[in-house]
């Protein structure tokens, strides 16, 4: 994915925004990536994205995130669907 591409797709974060952020505030734990214009507390999709951002972060790797942002977003909406479903 492209920085500008949305990673929260609830909020409209974009990737390049929750780097920034990890890069200036240097979180402890993931879950204060939230903090970062509320990425992670909608559908709860991104959580797994923004939890391994964090490991990269952590570990000196670049904050990439593989994939379309097309592949990324029906990934999401089948998410949504077994949610809907109580899976």
């Amino acid at each position: 994915m492209k920085p500008t591409d949305h990673i929260c797709l609830c909020y409209r974060v974009e990737l390049e925004k929750v780097c920034k952020y990890l890069e200036r505030e240097d979180p402890q734990v993931a879950s204060l990536i939230s903090e970062c214009l509320d990425a992670g507390t909608g559908c709860g999709w991104c959580v797994p994205y923004l939890e391994e951002l964090h490991r990269k972060h952590k570990a000196g790797e670049p904050l990439t995130i593989e994939g379309t942002p097309e592949a990324y977003a029906e990934g999401r909406q089948a998410y949504k669907g077994k949610k809907r479903e109580g899976r």
